[in-house]
């Protein structure tokens, strides 16, 4: 069931989200060579504990993973798509990290994402970087009153495949708010005009998630967790969470 929510809730949700912006940011300064995953882990899970929120990440397990998920924070590196557990190996020069992190605020919850590199940037990584952000904002844009999801997933394949960049077929964006996963489904492969209709009061987190060898496929690491593209190509993510309103989309996971 998709559930609209009040203009109250959305501001609660505005300041889930803010904590999310903080907590991605604080593990994006902890971040340099050398650097262990678990350390940006450790500084993410600092400023939700002052902040008095909960992590939805920590502790959940889907039917698809075989343990609960052990951090505040997924970290993907280099050719990890996305859900990367934070463990002990150091960040290298030229590394492309990306980290996802939600909040729960108050019966609140915020998600998003953020891509970077570490030490000496290789070019082709800023621009898929660039490319996958291109990419969301493609789909907050879509994100209007009137259109539909496909519009969102359709504008998000668009920059994709201009890009020359395959996305994980099974994995996209979803409904939010008092859960971190709700309904609907926000695919990032899709046709315009088709799927569940945007209204006042829907929000969604939007994630494209970008691999620069140009496959859909993936593989998922032992640990059951860990989604990789199945060439070694690197990969991107970055997502926000969005208020559809009669203003245009809103993004609540700024800081």
């Amino acid at each position: 069931m998709v559930e609209i929510k009040t203009d109250t809730a959305l501001e609660m949700m505005r300041e889930a989200g803010r904590v999310v912006a903080h907590a991605l940011a604080a593990a994006r300064a902890a971040a340099a060579v050398g650097v262990r995953p678990r350390e940006l882990d450790e500084a993410a899970r600092a400023v939700l504990t002052e902040a008095g929120a909960r992590s939805p990440f920590l502790g959940y397990q889907p039917s698809f993973a075989p343990l609960p998920f052990p951090a505040v924070i997924c970290a993907s590196v280099n050719d990890a798509v996305a859900h990367g557990i934070p463990g002990d190996h150091r960040l290298r020069d030229g590394d492309l990290v990306s980290v996802d992190c939600g909040a729960e605020l108050d019966g609140w919850t915020g998600d998003a994402a953020i891509s970077f590199t570490v030490g000496t940037p290789r070019p082709a990584d800023l621009e898929l970087i660039a490319a996958t952000q291109q990419a969301l904002d493609a789909g907050i844009a879509a994100a209007t009153v009137g259109h539909r999801i496909g519009d969102i997933s359709h504008a998000i394949s668009t920059v994709a495949r201009k890009a020359a960049c395959g996305m994980p077929a099974d994995f996209g964006g979803h409904g939010i708010g008092r859960q971190m996963h709700e309904d609907p489904h926000v695919p990032n492969h899709g046709r315009p005009g088709r799927g569940f209709p945007l209204r006042h009061g829907l929000t969604l987190a939007i994630e494209p998630m970008l691999m620069a060898g140009g496959h859909n496929a993936y593989h998922t690491d032992p640990d059951g967790w860990t989604l990789r593209t199945i060439d070694g190509s690197r990969a991107a993510h970055i997502e926000h969470t969005i208020a559809i309103t009669e203003d245009g989309p809103r993004i609540l996971t700024l800081p």
